[in-house]
This record gives C-alpha cells, sequence and structure tokens, in this order.
C-alpha cells in the first residue's frame, strides 16, 4: 500500500525547522542567524531531482538561511512565513497541475498537520510531536536534521524504481 501512494509522487515538499534541521536555531551576538542541515539529506533532495520529482519548502518561519539552502540545492519552490501551510499548497497545485495523490509532505509539528492530512503521501521525522503521528503513512527512523529527508527519498527512489537495493545503484 505504500508503494503505491509513493509510485504516483511527483513532488516533494518539506517543512524546515525540525524536518531539514534538528530544530535548533542559532543566533549570534551579532544577530547572526544560524542552522544546521545534514549533507545526506541534501544528497536525497538532489537524487530525487534528478529522477524528476520536484522538491520545495512550506515553512513556518522565514529565514535568509533558508533561502540559501534551498539556492544551493536548486530548489526554487519555497515559501515561507507560512502560517497557514494550505495557502501556498493550493497555489503550488495550480501552477503544477498536480493532484494530492501525487505529492508528498514531510512535517514535524502541529502547524504542519492540516497539509499531512492532504497529501498523497505523508511523513514525519522520529522526533516530530506526537500529534502528528497519527496523520503521517510513514515516520522516518531518523530525527529532523539527523537523514529523516534522506530517508524519505531514498524510499521514493525505491518505490518508484529508479534505485537498485541490491547493487546499491541509483538509476537517474
Amino acid at each position: 500500500m505504500m508503494r503505491e501512494k509513493l509510485e504516483n509522487i511527483r513532488l516533494l515538499l518539506m517543512d524546515v525547522d525540525g524536518v531539514l534541521t534538528d530544530g535548533r536555531i542559532i543566533i549570534d551576538s551579532n544577530g547572526i542567524e544560524s542552522k544546521f542541515f545534514n549533507v545526506k539529506d541534501g544528497h536525497g533532495i538532489k537524487m530525487v531531482q534528478r529522477a524528476g520529482i520536484e522538491v520545495g519548502i512550506i515553512s513556518g518561519r522565514g529565514s535568509q538561511v533558508v533561502e540559501n539552502r534551498a539556492a544551493e540545492l536548486g530548489i526554487t519552490c519555497i515559501y515561507q512565513k507560512a502560517h497557514d501551510k494550505l495557502a501556498p499548497y493550493r497555489e503550488i497545485l495550480a501552477r503544477t497541475g498536480l493532484t494530492d495523490s501525487q505529492v508528498a509532505y514531510v512535517g514535524d509539528d502541529i502547524i504542519d498537520i492540516p497539509l499531512l492530512r492532504r497529501v498523497g503521501f505523508a511523513a514525519a521525522p522520529a522526533d516530530a510531536i506526537s500529534d502528528v503521528f497519527p496523520h503521517v503513512h510513514f515516520v522516518c527512523k531518523n530525527g529532523g536534521g539527523w537523514g529523516a529527508i534522506r530517508e524519505v527519498c531514498d524510499l521514493l527512489l525505491k518505490c518508484q524504481d529508479a534505485w537498485d537495493s541490491i547493487t546499491g545503484k541509483y538509476f537517474l
């Protein structure tokens, strides 16, 4: 059943804080913000992009650090300061012509639940708040910022036959 949900995914959306990062926000004495991103998550994103899956970000916070990381990864679908995440989601569907069943979303907090309930495939990092878990199809073994996104990317690639688990070769 999970394979059937993942076979049709054409867009992977994700939150940032607590999903692409471990949720920590570091602000130095000069007011400069830092976040920690996992290179494995970034590599997973690049692989699904090469497999033809668009990747996007919908975040409740706004941050130049997120803009920088998105640019580095070639993510152009980015919405920040989205307190109602369904609004940008509707814009994305209208722009792409995709349906809910073609979209995956990874979120970790209450603000993500409306979107998690709507998409074709919903996932959460292992350390998401417990209220999220009843609304997802998959709970990652890893926490946010520690490879959760890579898990979802690898799962997408495997279920779309873009990855051979025996040889470890990606057919991209």
